[in-house]
């Protein structure tokens, strides 16, 4: 592609002007490259008229066909095209799709819409749908290194009712630091939203982005590093302290990543030496350091250091419990377990969740042996099993009713979010507003019995922010009382979760999208799917108390009832303690 387009390889060619060798007051590109890429300022205007005169190809599709779109070989062109004119020097290929690729390399199905599309039980069963997957995988990770060689990033904005093929397209994003953004329509507020909010600039005008980054790990003799998990790609750069167990992007002790932004995370995973207590002794100090290098859009190359110290202390004694953080163990272990499912299936990796959860428990809470009503869980350690319960329901883990698309998006987005956006994802925040609470609104339990018909409920699951009516609610809302001046209060209850979910919309990446509903509503179902079912009708069908104790009394009025066969946390922490305290 670089020779047909006069871009070959050269030091006439590739080489940027103004670079290492080039002559003193030479233009930014040479004019091979120039042919294609120009500073914005010199470009605007043509490019601006380019887009007003696009019009719709007038080559009539047939009915029962798909358009033909040949986005592989699209792309292959734009990263050739960089890698020739801007080697080593920060750039993004943003991708704007909106159906699948249907010819060239990287397509994903065939023309016909007689043929659909892969679904998850296509590929596990790799059957005639799934036959372009392998393949297709193979060519857009081709792709993701070459970005990486050139330190390029790809970002993906996905506007589709049907699938576009994210689920081999990802890797691109994944290797390089790039974002996905994933809606219905590029008219839609997500969309357009979440671009504006990608350009995005500081006080000082400059982008709120880094450029070709590189995060090295030095760390003493009692720590081996296994990998990374997040945007990044491993430099294979070895050293003594690279195990030979492999989490992630392994085997090296340095990773690169060509863009990265503020909420860019990165999980690091390690493993003691040796972990016989007499090599050990308690109190020994150990050190861990990142190191992180990237290029500010201003044009200098930043570097941050971060140095950590750690304290070892014996197996048996109350010093470890105290250093657990659980928000971020439920983050490296959902990061982990998605990684698992590239290569396992989701059954074996919730078995998987599950006997990791319960030697932690067993480990650490304080019980009487085959005595469950002993069982005690301390502070340290009492949320994170809630957090594996809704990690085990969630769109990470669980491809019931999803395509391999969105699961794909949920999890790319995961693999890149800070802490608290994680556990947004897998343990969405609820919050209630009603006559009967004084001043900011109340969190609750994410739970059927917090959908009461007299408060509106404010749900963000991340990708989601839905404000739900209760049927009291939406009754007085569908009658008019709140544009009644003596109904002032109902007014303001009604506006108070539209200015918090507006907070939320003006200050996330990708934006979310936005659900107004009230109970009964079709609408409802995404807060439906994402609370406790402590009611449901697998428990009332047998009689008993659909749940109590920690979730509160059963049989309230106007709590809801949820059609699910889903276990509820109730009994998902009466199981775990069993087997726990079991001897």
């Amino acid at each position: 592609i670089q020779q047909q387009l006069g871009l070959a390889r050269s030091a006439n060619a590739y080489v940027p002007a103004g670079g290492p060798g080039a002559p003193a007051g030479s233009p930014l590109l040479r004019p091979a490259a120039a042919r294609f890429i120009q500073p914005v300022g010199e470009c605007e205007y043509k490019l601006t008229s380019i887009l007003e005169e696009l019009r719709r190809d007038s080559w009539p599709v047939p009915s029962d066909s798909r358009p033909m779109r040949c986005t592989g070989l699209a792309l292959s062109v734009a990263l050739a095209v960089l890698e020739a004119a801007w080697y080593q020097l920060p750039a993004r290929v943003l991708l704007f799709v909106g159906g699948a690729c249907t010819s060239g390399p990287g397509q994903v199905v065939d023309l016909s819409l007689c043929e659909s599309i892969r679904h998850h039980l296509d590929l596990q069963k790799d059957n005639n749908n799934a036959r372009f997957v392998k393949k297709a995988l193979k060519y857009y990770t081709q792709l993701a290194n070459q970005a990486v060689r050139s330190g390029h990033a790809v970002d993906i904005f996905a506007c589709s009712l049907d699938q576009v093929g994210l689920y081999e397209m990802k890797v691109m994003t994944e290797k390089t630091g790039g974002c996905v953004v994933m809606g219905d329509s590029f008219s839609i507020n997500v969309f357009k939203d979440s671009l504006r909010k990608f350009f995005e600039t500081d006080s000082t005008g400059f982008l709120k982005m880094g450029f070709n980054a590189k995060i090295e790990v030095l760390c003493s003799k009692e720590f081996k590093v296994c990998g990374a998990i997040g945007p990044c790609t491993g430099t294979g750069k070895k050293g003594c302290q690279v195990s030979d167990t492999i989490v992630g992007e392994g085997m090296t002790t340095e990773w690169q990543a060509a863009a990265l932004d503020k909420e860019s995370t990165v999980a690091f995973y390690f493993e003691v030496t040796n972990q016989q207590a007499q090599n050990l002794p308690p109190g020994k100090q150990s050190f861990l350091q990142f190191q992180t290098s990237y290029l500010h859009p201003s044009g200098r190359r930043r570097l941050r250091v971060t140095t950590l110290s750690y304290r070892f202390a014996e197996p048996n004694t109350i010093d470890v419990a105290p250093g657990f953080d659980q928000e971020a163990a439920a983050v490296l272990m959902t990061r982990l377990a998605v990684f698992k499912t590239e290569s396992e299936e989701s059954l074996d990796v919730l078995r998987w969740l599950d006997r990791k959860l319960i030697r932690l428990v067993a480990r650490f809470a304080d019980y009487q042996k085959d005595d469950p009503s002993s069982f005690h869980l301390s502070t340290e350690f009492s949320i994170y099993p809630q957090f594996m319960y809704h990690l085990r329901r969630s769109h990470f883990l669980q491809t019931f009713n999803a395509s391999p698309d969105e699961t794909a998006y949920y999890r790319s987005v995961l693999l890149r979010a800070s802490v608290m956006n994680a556990l947004v994802m897998i343990q969405p925040a609820l919050l209630e507003y009603s006559f009967e609470q004084q001043g900011p609104p109340q969190p609750v339990l994410l739970d059927a019995q917090a959908l009461k018909p007299n408060v509106i409920l404010l749900l963000d699951s991340f990708f989601h922010v839905v404000v739900w009516h209760g049927e009291l609610i939406h009754q007085w809302r569908e009658q008019g009382f709140h544009n009644m001046p003596e109904y002032e209060n109902l007014r303001q209850l009604l506006q108070a979760p539209l200015e918090d979910a507006k907070v939320i919309l003006d200050e996330r990446f990708p934006v979310p999208k936005y659900v107004q509903c009230n109970s009964g509503g079709s609408q409802a179902r995404f807060l439906l799917a994402k609370v406790n079912p402590s009611t449901n009708y697998a428990q009332t069908a047998g009689g008993g108390a659909a749940m109590a104790g920690l979730m509160g009394d059963s049989g309230a009025a106007g709590e809801s009832f949820i059609n699910t066969d889903d276990v509820s946390l109730k009994v998902f922490m009466d199981h775990l303690i069993k087997l726990a305290v079991q001897s």
